[in-house]
Formats: structure tokens, C-alpha cells, sequence
């Protein structure tokens, strides 16, 4: 019977050692588990972290205004073409343009400037370049009424862009993207520049002859330097104090024309 004891104690021994060896192993190895980086690059359970509320998910592409109104300061902007297709500031990177506002409704000012847009779409047709008439009447300016609008000046449609929105929309667009104070039927006298990267580059009284020339110059030599010029370079002073008055000043003038002013 001796030998039956010492087989058990032996067995008991022997189970003792592998059980003893199962919880090495796993003392070694443990369980894995998520882990994310800390600040200082050391890693943490994810368990141990504390609890800081619910993860808020990052601003969709949609929630973002394609337009630039849910900008303090417009930026970017997007209007309706006469086509009544929708044309963005980002469609028209790539090329310089020159931009101005008018009304349909105004017989004598907007007629002259707009005869301005007219010569630079004849210097400059074939050439990378486009031309903006933006409405600042767009209540009666509509997609139809800028068409028929467009046809007195023979506007290349590909080229020169007959654009209009909703006013206090036009509003910003003149004020905070082109520097022009703009009203309803009541606009300054002056183009913008912007160049191929969509920045302003300069602003332009279209009836002062120093200045439309200077105008063509400038725009002659963007187009050469491939769309941009260093903005310290234009050939006129572009200041927003000096065009800060032309607003009222191009409602006098359209009261005088006969125009209605409101």
C-alpha cells in the first residue's frame, strides 16, 4: 500500500507544477487589450481613462456654406450666372477677372460702364481672362432680365459672366469681398482686379482715364506673369477709407440718370 501513497503525493506534485506554470504564462502574456496614446506618448488602457463626456463628431463637409455666409467676413461666394447656373469665386480661379456693379433699370452710368466692360472684352478677347457685372438691383435683375440685358453689349457668354443673387447677400459680396460699398441700384464707379488666385489685387475708377489705363496695364501684365502679380506692384493705391463714401455717391448719380432710388 506504500507505493499507492508515494504515486498520489507524486501526482499531487506534479498537477502543483503545471498549475504553477499556467499562471506564469499567463502573467507573461496578458490579455490584450485597447490602449490609446496620451500626450506625453505613453500608452494607457483605454478602461483607465477618465470619462469626459460624449465624442463630438467633426463638422460635415454640408454643414459647411458653400456660399461664405456663415463667415464673419465672406471669403469665397457663389451668385447666379445669367445662364441661371450657379458660378462660385473657386470657379473662377485659375484666371484673372475684373469685376464691377450696375442695374439693369439705370440709363446712363451703368450704360458707360458697362461700355468700359465691353472695350476690355474686345482688347482682351481670347485671352485668359473674364469679366464680372455684377446686379445690385436683383430684385428686378433675374437670370431673363440679364440675358436680354447682356445681348446690348454682344457678352461673350464664356467670358464675360452676368451674375445676381439676393441683395443683402450682394451687400457682402461688395463690401467684404471686392472692398465696394455696395446698395441696392447704388454702386461706386470703380472695377476690381482679382487675380488667378482669387485674391483682389486692385480697384479701378473706370472714368478716370490715368486709372483705366492703368487698369489695362495691370491687367495686361497679370496675364503675362500666368494670372498673379505681387499686390505692391499695381499701378494704382488700392485703399477701402477711399471708396468708404462711393456708395451714396453712385445713388445720387443714378437719381440724377432718372433712375428710381430707394
Amino acid at each position: 500500500m506504500r507505493w499507492l501513497w508515494l504515486v498520489g503525493v507524486v501526482g499531487l506534485g506534479i498537477t502543483g507544477l503545471v498549475l504553477n506554470w499556467k499562471v506564469a504564462k499567463q502573467q507573461e502574456s496578458p490579455v490584450a487589450m485597447a490602449m490609446v496614446e496620451m500626450e506625453d506618448g505613453t500608452l494607457v488602457p483605454v478602461d483607465s481613462q477618465p470619462s469626459t463626456g460624449p465624442v463630438m463628431a467633426p463638422a460635415s463637409p454640408e454643414s459647411i456654406a458653400p456660399d461664405g455666409s456663415d463667415e464673419d467676413w465672406l471669403t469665397r461666394f457663389v451668385l447666379i450666372e445669367r445662364s441661371g447656373e450657379p458660378v462660385s469665386s473657386f470657379d473662377l480661379r485659375g484666371q484673372p477677372y475684373v469685376a464691377g456693379f450696375f442695374f439693369t433699370t439705370c440709363p446712363s452710368v451703368c450704360v458707360r460702364q458697362n461700355g468700359r466692360m465691353k472695350e476690355l472684352q474686345t482688347e482682351f478677347a481670347g485671352q485668359p481672362v473674364r469679366f464680372l457685372s455684377i446686379s445690385c438691383d436683383p430684385e428686378i435683375d433675374t437670370p431673363e432680365v440679364l440675358r436680354q440685358y447682356a445681348a446690348r453689349f454682344d457678352a461673350d457668354p464664356q467670358q464675360w459672366l452676368f451674375l445676381t443673387g439676393k441683395m443683402d447677400y450682394i451687400r457682402r459680396v461688395g463690401a467684404e469681398f471686392f472692398w465696394l460699398p455696395v446698395e441696392r441700384r447704388g454702386h461706386p464707379e470703380r472695377f476690381a482686379l482679382v487675380d488667378a488666385a482669387g485674391q483682389l489685387f486692385a480697384l479701378y475708377e473706370w472714368n478716370d482715364e490715368s486709372q483705366w489705363n492703368a487698369l489695362r496695364k495691370d491687367l495686361q501684365r497679370m496675364i503675362a506673369a500666368g494670372g498673379t502679380l505681387p499686390r505692391e506692384s499695381a499701378s494704382v493705391t488700392m485703399s477701402p477709407r477711399a471708396v468708404a463714401g462711393d456708395a451714396a455717391e453712385g445713388e445720387t448719380e443714378s437719381a440724377v440718370d432718372g433712375a428710381a432710388v430707394e
